[in-house]
């Protein structure tokens, strides 16, 4: 696999943010609608704990930004339904490519 261009980590890095701001946002209402549920006040509490330590540890939260795991970054991005390809339009035909492979596998 071909090491991302200096464009394109570039690109990366600028789109990573927004990306990332609007899955948690996603995170946020889907918290916000449990909370407003008829459960108990435990029950939600310990499930909402439970759910944070969870989503915490995906790319759509936390990060490392790493050249080099970028394409397999992009990959698990598009495996939590962070992005989508469509959102990989502005990248090359070679990174969609490759991110594409490790999707198949």
């Amino acid at each position: 696999m071909v090491e991302p261009s200096k464009r394109e980590w570039k690109l990366y890095r600028g789109k990573i943010v927004g990306w990332q701001e609007h899955y948690m946002e996603k995170l946020i209402k889907e918290y916000a609608d449990y909370l407003c549920s008829d459960l108990s006040a435990s029950t939600k509490f310990w499930e909402i704990e439970k759910r944070i330590r969870k989503d915490r540890k995906r790319p759509g939260v936390c990060i490392e930004l790493r050249k080099s795991s970028m394409f397999w970054d992009i990959a698990g991005l598009i495996n939590d339904k962070v992005i989508s390809m469509d959102d990989l339009e502005e990248f090359s035909d070679d990174l969609k490519e490759a991110v594409a492979l490790i999707l198949r596998r």
